[in-house]
């Protein structure tokens, strides 16, 4: 357990000074893949500080404990801590439970944008950190553009296209719980909340009806989990993700762009360099650029110990994000 704390401590020394007043942004605190202890992951959300512990399906509670203690050390503004059981039988356990406090933050800011927060509507918490600087280049690159998020989860993608003056953003899921804190991203921010922008289906059927009556869109996100299984289609990032991405690229527009998004801890990156080799194969597709994501994620050179399950190279990370730039024959933009 001590060992466990002084790798934290070291990990959150590095984190702290992006930490400050009024404590609203959203941050790894430690990265147990890359810093030590490969089933433990420390973030905070506002003032609320999220464990994550796959340890076992009881988890190690006097571990949690001790990082909550010495989390609460550096940082004496936070006001609750979520404990988060992966591996538990129990769904609510999953969810987490409380260690400390009573009231979850249920908003964050990033480079000025505000997203909406539900630290315990699943397993995860409702906003993906590792993916910032894909939310950086959103904000940057699609003023004025149309875009459709599939796979949206709860749509920060697309709020941050949305931000950054897209001229309409499509956000697209499954699962219509995680859509509603999409909504609840755009009010905050003071964005209409219209229902044509939010649609709750299967991703093969939706691909298929936008192919046969939306316009064409200047940037689509395909961000899928990492296995799922529809009447309609299959999800397989390990097997089959250039089925996916071949289903999504029909939507965009002549010199629009296609982002690939692979998170599977074991899928390397050869292999998924390989898959967007397979599709780019045609000539209608082109890697424009690869998003490394930020330290807090793949640790520090004096935090840094042992490594991911495989080598995400040419990516920096097991999160692997691709830009690629479609070209049509039809030369479509619209």
């Amino acid at each position: 357990m001590s060992q466990l704390v002084d790798r934290f401590s070291a990990a959150l020394a590095h984190r702290l000074p992006r930490l400050t007043a009024p404590h609203t942004s959203a941050l790894r605190l430690f990265n147990g893949y890359t810093e030590g202890f490969p089933r433990v992951a420390v973030d905070v959300y506002g003032t609320t500080l999220v464990l994550h512990d796959a340890t076992s399906p009881t988890g190690d509670l006097p571990g949690m404990e001790a990082l909550l203690a010495a989390a609460r050390e550096a940082m004496p503004w936070l006001t609750a801590a979520l404990w988060k059981r992966r591996e538990s039988g129990n769904q609510d356990e999953r969810n987490g439970t409380l260690l400390f406090g009573t009231a979850l933050t249920r908003k964050v800011q990033e480079n000025g944008v505000w997203y909406a927060t539900r630290l315990t509507l699943n397993r995860d918490a409702s906003l993906y950190l590792d993916t910032a600087p894909l939310r950086a280049w959103a904000r940057a690159n699609l003023g004025g553009k149309r875009v459709l998020n599939a796979f949206a989860y709860t749509g920060s993608l697309g709020v941050a296209a949305r931000a950054g003056g897209a001229e309409e953003v499509v956000h697209t899921d499954l699962n219509n719980a995680f859509l509603t804190v999409a909504k609840d991203s755009y009010a905050i921010n003071g964005f209409p909340v219209e229902k044509k922008h939010f649609k709750a289906g299967d991703f093969f059927e939706l691909m298929g009806r936008f192919k046969r009556d939306a316009p064409l869109f200047d940037c689509v996100f395909v961000d899928p989990p990492f296995f799922s299984v529809t009447e309609k289609g299959r999800v397989d990032l390990v097997q089959d993700m250039e089925r996916v991405l071949n289903k999504a690229r029909p939507l965009v527009g002549h010199g629009g762009a296609l982002v690939a998004i692979n998170n599977g801890v074991f899928v390397s990156g050869q292999d998924f360099q390989k898959s967007l080799d397979a599709i780019c194969a045609s000539g209608h597709l082109s890697v424009e650029s690869r998003l490394d994501v930020p330290e807090d994620f793949t640790g520090y050179p004096d935090t840094r110990a042992g490594g991911l399950g495989v080598d995400p190279a040419p990516f920096n990370h097991s999160t692997k994000i691709a830009v690629l730039r479609v070209t049509r024959k039809d030369g479509r933009t619209r």
